[in-house]
Parts: C-alpha cells; structure tokens; sequence
C-alpha cells in the first residue's frame, strides 16, 4: 500500500529560487530513494517553516526514508523534526484527483 510521508521543521532559509538553486543536488538524491514516487517541497518564509509532502510505493520504504532523512537532517543541525507516515486511502484520493497512480 503507498504511504505519505509528512516532514517539516524549523529553518531560518534559504527560501523560494535561493532553495531551489541551494538543493538542488539534494532533490536530485531523493529521486534515487528505494519506493521513491514524488516529493511536494513546502515552504513558509514568514514562520521559517519547510517540508514536503512525499509518496512511497510502501510502509517500508516510507519508514525508512523518514528515519534516514530524520538522521541526515539532525547532522545539520536541524532541530524539532516533525515527521510521520499515513497510508494513502487511495479510492477517496483518486475520487479527489490525488496523483497516486
């Protein structure tokens, strides 16, 4: 069953093009994670808040990028990491145009 993973925390920037261009290698190595399908980069200037929204092909693989990418976050000194993982309901989400297929 595919899963959700939803991380955010704390960042004082960079934000909007700075971001993009800043981690653009780091988006490149998500795309190679194991279940990998897409990731939504969030992002919040005013609350310094940023995120994304992911989807993986299995519990599995999600629980392991979330607990992978909890470590490599806290190696940069990333504190109060909120992450977790939903199961997709993916007849509500196709009903809604969710991009699960």
């Amino acid at each position: 069953m595919k899963c959700i993973v939803q991380v955010d925390f704390m960042m004082d920037g960079p934000f909007g093009e700075e971001m993009s261009r800043e981690f653009t290698d780091l988006a490149k190595s998500i795309n190679e994670e194991p279940g990998f399908i897409w990731k939504v980069w969030t992002e919040n200037a005013e609350t310094k808040e940023v995120g994304g929204i992911y989807l993986f092909e299995t519990k599995e693989d999600a629980d392991n990028y979330l607990k992978m990418h909890s470590e490599r976050l806290a190696n940069f000194g990333i504190t109060n990491i909120r992450g977790k993982v939903f199961e997709v309901n993916e007849p509500l989400s196709l009903l809604n145009h969710g991009p699960i297929k």
